[in-house]
């Protein structure tokens, strides 16, 4: 993934906004368990890199 100064959460979390509009289109796909897991993953992963960031912010200051 190429730095452009966006930080990977924002990426993250952008992707899966879209992933859930989309899904909300259609709603047989809540469905497969595979959503749900691909939900989870994506969202423990914003968490992570959310927490990682306010970590950082509370050491420099």
């Amino acid at each position: 993934m190429p730095d452009d100064g966006t930080p990977r959460s924002g990426v993250i979390a952008r992707l899966t906004l879209s992933a859930l509009d989309r899904a909300s289109q259609d709603p047989s796909c809540w469905k497969d368990p595979i959503v749900h897991r691909a939900l989870l993953v994506s969202g423990l992963s914003v968490l992570t890199a959310a927490l990682g960031v306010l970590t950082n912010d509370l050491e420099q200051s």
